[in-house]
């Protein structure tokens, strides 16, 4: 399988400003006006419109493949758009089709090619049978005009329509009878054991005229397609009437596939060209769902908002002024938080082990609230491809400053002097084993022959960025950081009564990832499907408004199991508090695991070490990300009042 190294180390110097420019375009990118061929009478208004093809995906498969691993009709002068780093990321292979068009120029049953498989030919027997295991998984096409996506539309239940931003190769009838996927659309597609392949293609245009909007020409803003298996009679002139092209599932003659299109175009002037993604968006029927999401969501920060409240306003409050009255003798009979005021900062165990990765979980917060805040103002939309993964790795790289310092902060608190073995493992511990998982998978996608195998030339890019920028910044910021002086304990530890069974440590940490996961499990299921089911997510005001409902609920859950802790006498409490919302991804790891069993289709061994591969990256990052450290100037606070 081809596999296209376009991406190189020249990446490295063009990337940042790249991505930077491109974002201010809203929804993504500049409108394109067009006239009939012969009447624009200005280089701005284009006659011609040329389809791009993107790679082909599967809901039962991790491996998309590029449009020409198909032997599908090819542009005899292909060419491929720049792409950006997140494109290439995400495996997004953009290219030229033979389908092109003269805007307002009808075309009926227009022949793009013909081609013949040979059942007594190697070459060709791998090539059908390539076709025939892509509609055996329902491996669909992902078309662009315009640098909008050409959807199939078509009735769901309740009356409603649904637009598909993608159709399938084609469809199987199994063994049994069972028409599998597409199939089901059409009652002709009842012979068994039979493949029926879509080889025509009813397109409709629409566009908005600027007669009368004060510019010149018009924009499209809708191209829908209707998908149809037709076996021509006649393969040199063709008519696109006849029964379904039908493709046995045992071939023993010779098979031949021609593939033909129409194009219609139609004004509409009803839609404007800054909403025309609206239809595909509304399309899906979530937002009812997201507000319930939203709902649970508050109750769980208002239930927990009021438990804080309590402790700080009341107990808390009580508790100093009791001490603050009593004399220095009386003092020392008291139990509670107070008695472990000098052994509150005393170093943990691993100490090196947690500053870096607080170092680390600060770089991925912050990278991950501006991504949210860019994405809500619409500069990292839909229309404006790969954006979003290169904002984020983007930032990741300029992040080590925040990164270096925390870490190197929190080590200098610990009374630690390896100030140079903190900084490497901050700038290369995580990352790391981030990018040699991503190796491992980028491997298997090579060896599958997918399109989402990075190029060799990505991948050095990459590393350039890591320890061209990311690892110098991340010293910088561990400069300033082993400046802060460390902390001072009693000289002789304080002894840990026992512990009741909901103040051990495994207890409180287990039950503390309970309610931050309960306020994003509707919207990690979404999230997923967006990944796993290559459906479209736009919904990042939802997204974001649920990120900072996950900090407050993080947050507030480690504050009040600290200080539950700490009332008992216990001052172990540096990694308790920091596993406490951590462990929120282990309930994200669990509910990956569920997702797959129970709403996936997705079979073979390379696939399925895909998914747990590239899960395994999400929850490490989720992890670092949620270990917040509330707790940390939650007992500042309480010392200071002292």
């Amino acid at each position: 399988m081809k596999i296209r190294i376009e991406t190189d180390l020249v990446l490295v110097l063009t990337l940042l400003a790249s991505s930077t420019c491109s974002g201010f375009y809203l929804p993504g990118l500049a409108p394109v006006s067009f006239c009939e061929e012969g009447k624009g009478g200005d280089a701005d208004c284009e006659s011609h419109i040329q389809l791009y093809v993107n790679r082909l995906d599967s809901v039962e498969s991790v491996l998309p493949y590029e449009y020409d691993g198909f032997d599908f009709c090819k542009d005899d002068k292909e060419t491929r758009p720049s792409e950006n780093l997140g494109q290439v990321l995400f495996g997004e292979r953009i290219e030229t089709s033979p389908y092109k068009f003269l805007f307002k120029k009808d075309e009926k049953c227009k022949k793009l090619c013909t081609k013949t498989y040979v059942k007594d030919k190697t070459d060709d027997k791998k090539l059908l049978d390539f076709i025939k295991r892509g509609m055996q998984l329902n491996y669909q096409h992902h078309w662009i005009v315009d640098n909008m996506p050409v959807t199939w539309c078509y009735d769901v239940e309740d009356s409603q329509k649904y637009c598909n931003p993608g159709f399938p190769i084609g469809c199987l009838v199994t063994a049994e009878g069972r028409a599998k996927d597409a199939c089901v659309i059409n009652s002709d597609f009842n012979k068994k054991n039979m493949f029926y392949i879509f080889n025509h293609v009813d397109i409709r245009i629409s566009y908005h005229s600027g007669e009368n909007e004060g510019w010149m020409g018009a924009r499209l803003v809708a191209a829908t397609l209707e998908p149809k298996s037709i076996k021509h009679a006649n393969d040199e002139s063709p008519t696109c009437d006849g029964p379904p092209m039908t493709i046995p599932a045992e071939a023993d003659s010779d098979v031949k596939i021609t593939y033909t299109y129409s194009v219609t175009f139609q004004q509409n002037n009803n839609i404007k060209w800054a909403s025309r993604w609206d239809y595909i968006l509304v399309s899906m029927p979530h937002t009812n769902i997201q507000w319930f999401s939203i709902m649970n969501s508050l109750v769980i920060v208002l239930f927990l908002s009021g438990m804080v409240a309590m402790i700080m306003l009341r107990t808390l409050h009580k508790d100093i002024a009791r001490y603050n009255q009593v004399d220095q003798e009386d003092a020392q009979e008291e139990s509670g938080w107070k008695q472990v005021h000098g052994d509150v900062f005393r170093p943990p165990r691993k100490g090196m082990l947690l500053s870096v990765f607080l170092g680390q979980g600060t770089q991925i917060f912050i990278m991950t609230f501006i991504t949210l805040f860019l994405a809500c103002l619409g500069f990292l939309s839909p229309a404006n491809r790969g954006a979003l993964m290169t904002c984020s790795v983007v930032l990741w790289v300029l992040l080590g400053t925040p990164a270096g310092y925390v870490s190197a902060r929190l080590y200098k608190t610990f009374g630690g002097e390896k100030w140079k073995t903190n900084v490497l493992l901050t700038a290369l511990l995580c990352p790391g084993i981030v990018f040699a998982d991503f190796f491992l998978m980028n491997l298997i996608l090579w060896v599958e022959g997918s399109s989402a195998a990075i190029p060799f030339g990505t991948l050095v890019a990459i590393l350039a960025l890591w320890f061209g920028i990311s690892v110098p910044l991340t010293f910088i910021g561990a400069y300033f950081g082993f400046k802060k002086p460390p902390v001072r304990t009693n000289q002789i530890p304080r002894q840990i009564p026992e512990q009741s069974f909901f103040t051990k440590p495994v207890p409180g940490i287990v039950m503390g990832g309970i309610l931050p996961f309960g306020c994003i499990f509707i919207q990690l299921f979404f999230i997923l499907n967006s990944i796993w089911s290559h459906q479209m997510y736009y919904m990042f005001g939802f997204l974001f408004l649920v990120f900072i409902i996950l900090l407050i609920t993080c947050s507030e859950a480690t504050i009040l199991l600290c200080y539950f802790h700490l009332c008992a006498e216990d001052y172990h409490w540096w990694w308790r508090s920091f596993l406490t919302s951590g462990f929120t991804a282990i309930y994200l790891f669990v509910y990956a695991v569920h997702y797959f069993f129970s709403k996936l289709q997705i079979v073979g061994a390379a696939s399925t070490i895909l998914y747990f591969g590239y899960t395994g990256i999400m929850v490490l990052i989720f992890f670092l990300f949620t270990g917040e450290w509330a707790a940390y100037r939650f007992i500042v606070q309480s010392v200071h009042l002292c």
